[in-house]
């Protein structure tokens, strides 16, 4: 945890976001993350998306079982899903949502978005081509050789 507060006040000297992330694998630092959302124009470079980037390079796998997380923050909605996504067994965190809103991050909208059905939400969406569109499933879901995620 240590290093991920560390990574996060280093980050912000260097222009970046206040937030780091390391992922570690029976007691050892296997990938660090930072914040790179303004340093690299990308609004998913969140400290752990890169950790978790990184780590599923290294181990050359995506499914981080046997890995537990630490994030100077609690994740947000986008990072909380990679999380689940890259099955990481546990996740310890320093400052928490509450924290990160008082300093201008808050992520409390998109909790309450996803609460909404899609035509309630502040982002306009529309279901187009539903037919067509299934053909991959279709395809997936008669794959005998899948890689199941």
């Amino acid at each position: 945890m240590r290093k991920a507060i560390e990574l996060s006040i280093n980050n912000v000297a260097e222009g970046g976001g206040p937030f780091g992330a390391v992922i570690a694998k029976n007691g050892e630092i296997v990938a660090t993350g930072v914040n790179r959302v303004t340093a690299e124009h990308d609004p998913t470079a969140h400290a752990e998306i890169g950790a978790i980037r990184a780590a599923a390079k290294v181990l050359g796998t995506f499914n981080l079982s046997g890995c537990e997380i630490y994030t100077s923050c609690e994740p947000c909605p986008m990072c909380l899903g990679a999380i689940y996504w890259a099955h990481l067994d546990r996740m310890f965190y320093g400052n928490d949502k509450h924290d990160a809103a008082e300093i201008g991050f808050d992520d409390d909208f998109i909790y309450r978005e996803l609460d909404l059905k899609p035509e309630h939400r502040r982002l306009k969406s529309q279901r187009l081509l539903p037919q067509e569109a299934s053909r991959a499933f279709e395809d997936w879901k008669s794959k005998p050789d899948k890689t199941e995620y």
